[in-house]
């Protein structure tokens, strides 16, 4: 849902990277699933996205 709600706001990857303080290699692993970011980090991620816990990182089943 990251991807999802970064291309929603027109953010590169890069972008999003360089407002949480990681590399674009972070969130481009975030993204595919093969890395789970600390709590911190996804904090900062929802905040920049201006989006809840729940819905960036949420059950992508749930609506």
């Amino acid at each position: 849902m990251v991807r999802r709600w970064r291309r929603w706001r027109e953010m590169s990857q890069q972008e999003l990277a360089e407002k949480v303080g990681v590399t674009r290699q972070t969130i481009a692993n975030i993204e595919k699933g093969n890395y789970s970011p600390s709590v911190h980090l996804a904090l900062a991620i929802c905040k920049v996205l201006g989006k809840t816990v729940e819905e960036v990182f949420g059950d992508e089943q749930e609506s």
